[in-house]
């Protein structure tokens, strides 16, 4: 799955009032570049993936949006970028919630405990702490539950489950 926090440019033979604006803003920001067309920008602290997929010589630069289930953070991310190439305040990359960056954080130390032979008990009382994993029979805790759907997540992260993460939720 390709990134669709990623913006495609292309060159486009249409007409416009762009005098290359956009090439300079590119040229002015990529904090890294890969070589294949890949760049990543940085404006204020906020940054978005770019990706050439021409060569360098004639036309506008056109962003392409592939109409799939990923259009709408296609879209977004177009957004975020046309508000940093005209100086505008740049909408925050909302695929990561603090919720759930705490919640993958938590997921990936799990897995590590688990894989070092952590039992699940021992990973309840480092995250939670000792009295409160025993003020529950372990057996019927939520605590437990809790933890045991930590180590399952963070199983599904490192088997490719990280690649959702590059999409934002979808409401059903």
């Amino acid at each position: 799955m390709a990134d669709p926090g990623a913006i495609l440019l292309h060159r486009g033979l249409f007409a416009s009032s762009d005098t290359g604006t956009a090439e300079e803003f590119i040229r002015a920001h990529a904090v890294d570049s890969s070589g294949d067309g890949c760049l990543r920008l940085s404006v204020n602290e906020e940054r978005l993936k770019v990706t050439r997929i021409d060569s360098d010589s004639g036309g506008n630069l056109v962003a392409i949006i592939i109409l799939d289930d990923d259009a709408p953070d296609r879209l977004h991310a177009l957004i975020r970028f046309s508000a940093m190439l005209t100086g505008q305040r740049v909408p925050t990359d909302n695929r990561l919630t603090p919720q759930r960056r705490r919640r993958t954080r938590q997921m990936l130390r799990v897995f590590d405990a688990r894989l070092a032979g952590a039992t699940y008990r021992d990973i309840a009382i480092a995250i939670y702490g000792r009295s409160r994993v025993a003020s529950e029979p372990w057996k019927t805790s939520s605590l437990r539950d809790a933890v045991i759907g930590l180590v399952e997540g963070g199983f599904t992260m490192v088997d490719g489950g990280y690649l959702q993460l590059l999409r934002r939720r979808r409401r059903s």
